[in-house]
């Protein structure tokens, strides 16, 4: 009876001690969380980040995401008005043709931004009326900028010094050099997406490209309006959907050549570097520390490293990608080869097979779901890697990313070209698990 009291005491002692050892851990991890995030604020410098962000320039960049910008633009020296889409001369509406919120007339622009908004060219000057506020007149001087105010202050949303003066209203944009007036009217949409102004099929409503396609009179009697049509959306200067399309091919050609070439180059390695298919254990370790090094240099350094050597292009961006998965892809499949089943190779060996007659039928069965499986898993997501080095070797949709990117002009584009590349490792995504299920399904079956 004594000993067990002592038992019973000796249990509920250690009892105690564990729950006590939890409750020092439960309260230690928040603890050590805390300290790291305090750290982390500090070794990054999120109150000098936080200092140094822009908030307006962000708005700017999400709005230009969906939106446009149609330029007016006067040329002060000759008096010339041109109207364009993003300011390019392939969206620059042509003589005798306007958009309705533009009127000239007797040597006057009038511009109706809506909501009351409206700007005027007249003379050598300008005038902008902002509802509550007054007109505002802008005349240049010689080299300088004259302006005159409805009142004494000068409000947030002008910019004035004597060279330039700008007007930054929800509803638009207005400035004026010695040299140059320009207003900016921004409207919902991607404009001139299908067809360019100096297509005769711009400007129409979806029901007359309609009727022109299936019944409608010949706009060019060279060609069926429907040709015209597919072939005015392909060669759009603007978009350029043809280019965008081989750039998109060229991405996932990359992907393909680089994961494929990597699979045929690893797999008789790994023959070679498994230790129940190769004795000797020094070529075993070469071929390992060979994966090794291929793997452990990062595709983009190898990218870079290539580049120098064959030049910029897809080719390049392929071999970047077959560098680094041939060591992936050594490991990986001399590790299935080292588990695969022994008894069905001395099965296929029983029947005098050869031993590449060993590898086809006793060996090559087994690990098949496996190789598939990592193959397409890798051909996946090398598509989106291949985005990103096609922006180093100039080559696919990441160049034309970079470079819309890096001109900050039409970010419209950078949304078209993201909302592609979104797509496009989805479409990748849905065929990849398709053919897993169908070979690999059909591999277990046989």
């Amino acid at each position: 009876m004594a000993a067990m009291q002592t038992s019973a005491a000796t249990l509920g002692e250690t009892a105690v001690a564990s729950f006590a050892r939890r409750r020092r851990l439960a309260l230690a991890v928040p603890a050590v969380i805390l300290l790291y995030l305090v750290y982390v604020f500090f070794a990054f410098d999120i109150p000098g980040i936080a200092a140094k962000a822009r908030t307006d320039n962000v708005g700017i960049l999400l709005s230009d995401f969906w939106t446009y910008k149609t330029h007016v633009t006067r040329d002060n020296r000759t008096g010339t008005v041109s109207v364009a889409i993003e300011g390019e001369n392939k969206g620059t509406y042509p003589p005798g043709r306007l958009p309705e919120w533009v009127a000239m007339q007797d040597g006057v622009t009038r511009i109706d931004l809506g909501k009351g908004y409206k700007v005027a060219y007249e003379g050598d000057g300008a005038s902008f009326t902002v509802p509550d506020y007054g007109t505002i007149r802008v005349e240049p001087d010689g080299r300088r900028i004259r302006l005159e105010l409805p009142s004494e202050t000068v409000p947030d949303w002008i910019n004035a010094s004597p060279a330039r003066v700008t007007v930054t209203t929800p509803e638009g944009r207005f400035s004026m050099t010695a040299s140059r007036t320009e207003t900016f009217r921004y409207e919902a949409g991607w404009e001139l997406f299908f067809f360019t102004l100096d297509s005769p099929f711009s400007g129409k409503s979806f029901s007359e490209l309609v009727h022109l396609a299936v019944s409608g009179q010949r706009l060019d009697p060279s060609r069926p309006n429907i040709v015209g049509m597919v072939s005015d959306f392909w060669n759009n200067q603007m978009w350029r959907h043809g280019d965008v399309a081989w750039a998109l091919f060229e991405t996932v050609l990359m992907a393909f050549l680089g994961t494929m070439g990597a699979a045929m180059v690893a797999l008789p390695l790994a023959f070679l570097a498994a230790s129940n298919f190769t004795p000797a254990r020094p070529l075993r370790f070469a071929l390992r520390r060979f994966f090794d090094f291929v793997r452990g240099v990062d595709g983009l350094i190898w990218t870079i490293i290539l580049s120098r050597a064959f030049g910029p292009g897809p080719l390049t961006g392929s071999l970047a990608i077959l560098m680094t998965d041939t060591g992936s892809f050594g490991k990986m499949f001399s590790e299935a080869l080292e588990n695969v089943d022994s008894k069905q190779i001395e099965g296929v060996q029983s029947t005098g097979a050869s031993p590449i007659q060993q590898a086809r039928f006793g060996v090559m069965p087994q690990i098949t779901p496996v190789l598939l499986s990592q193959v397409l898993y890798y051909l996946e997501s090398n598509t989106r890697s291949a985005t990103v080095i096609g922006a180093i070797v100039g080559g696919g949709i990441g160049l034309l990313l970079t470079q819309a990117i890096i001109t900050q002009k039409d970010w419209e584009e950078v949304s078209y070209y993201i909302i592609l590349i979104v797509l496009m490792v989805m479409a990748m995504d849905s065929l990849s698990g398709w053919l897993r299920g169908l070979l690999i399904g059909r591999t277990a079956r046989t």
